[in-house]
């Protein structure tokens, strides 16, 4: 048997993948960056094989080869069958004695909360939230698009902010900026350019989710209809963290509802306002906050839960973090 860490810790997005070898004492032994996780698009073995590779970097710098435990947040792992699954191919690779996979939401939860307690809305690519009691009592959503009934994320919001340009430009719909914004953005003089550009792939479809910041800038420069698909937005992100509240029976308590992702840290402040504003009336006690720690660091922390670390060791790996 070689030398053993306390805590791997993995934050495994669908752009990037972050790995945290950490002590028993909340030290931070070795860290590494990887590619994305994707196991809908490549198969869980590939997507794991990924992850291996990432983790024996880190176990080589932490010159470890085996942790008490795995806390591994994991994008896709949305169902409990995906995360069951999950849960079985790292514990083939046996990276450490015990495993527990999360959604990485719960990583942005766990990384903003000072327990595990609290809420948390994660608006990036997509939308999802979780909530979480220090007696193990979660809520979470499905979060698998327009089919569980969600709404938001910057792919949606792209989507949506076209679907209004398009019917402004051709007569079906309310006026808006958005039908000169948007393609200006390309470099193309009027929608019908860019919906030509975008059918035919000249506009490459991965950079759809570049029309989301146009959609804030374009709300920001007072335009009604991308106002309005910004307030929407900040209605959902409200009704997901107080669904989750009140299905874990802390809308009557003081707790956090923890905001992360892309389009929820980048400080717009029309969305930051609303948010603000609809918690305030639906959920008094609940206090907003900006979660802008690395993810990576709620995976730690799980882990030190788990394994049921002394406080200071949670304090130290926050304070390598900065969280």
């Amino acid at each position: 048997m070689g030398l053993s860490a306390s805590v791997l810790a993995i934050d495994a997005g669908n752009s990037k993948t972050d790995v945290a070898v950490v002590g028993a004492d909340g030290r931070v032994l070795a860290v590494a960056r990887g590619g994305g996780f994707r196991p809908p698009t490549v198969g869980v073995e590939r997507a794991v094989d990924g992850l291996a590779r990432t983790v024996t970097r880190a176990y080589r710098a932490a010159g470890v080869d085996t942790a008490a435990h795995v806390s591994a947040c994991l994008a896709n792992a949305d169902l409990p069958v995906e995360e069951e699954r999950l849960t079985a191919a790292l514990h083939a690779r046996a990276w450490g004695a015990s495993v527990d996979v999360r959604n990485d939401t719960f990583a942005i939860l766990r990384a903003g909360a000072a327990e595990p307690r609290g809420v948390a809305v994660v608006c990036g690519a997509g939308i999802n939230c979780v909530g979480m009691r220090p007696d193990g009592r979660t809520a979470r959503f499905p979060a698998l698009g327009r089919i569980s009934g969600d709404w938001g994320g910057g792919w949606g919001l792209a989507e949506e902010a076209l679907w209004f340009a398009a019917r402004a430009a051709d007569g079906r719909g309310e006026p808006t900026a958005l039908a000169r914004t948007l393609p200006a953005h390309f470099g193309l003089d009027s929608m019908d350019a860019l919906i030509e550009a975008l059918h035919l792939e000249r506009v490459e479809p991965r950079r759809r989710h570049e029309l989301t910041p146009v959609l804030f800038a374009t709300a920001a420069g007072g335009d009604a209809v991308a106002g309005g698909i910004v307030d929407r937005l900040a209605g959902e992100v409200v009704a997901m963290a107080t669904v989750a509240l009140t299905r874990l029976d802390l809308l009557a308590e003081d707790v956090p509802v923890l905001l992360g992702g892309g389009v929820l840290t980048a400080g717009h402040h029309r969305l930051d306002d609303g948010i603000r504003r609809l918690l305030a009336a639906r959920a008094p006690k609940a206090v907003p906050r900006v979660v802008r720690a690395s993810p990576v660091l709620g995976a730690a922390l799980l882990g030190l839960d788990r394994v049921g670390a002394p406080p200071e060791a949670h304090a130290r790996v926050r304070a390598h973090y900065g969280g």
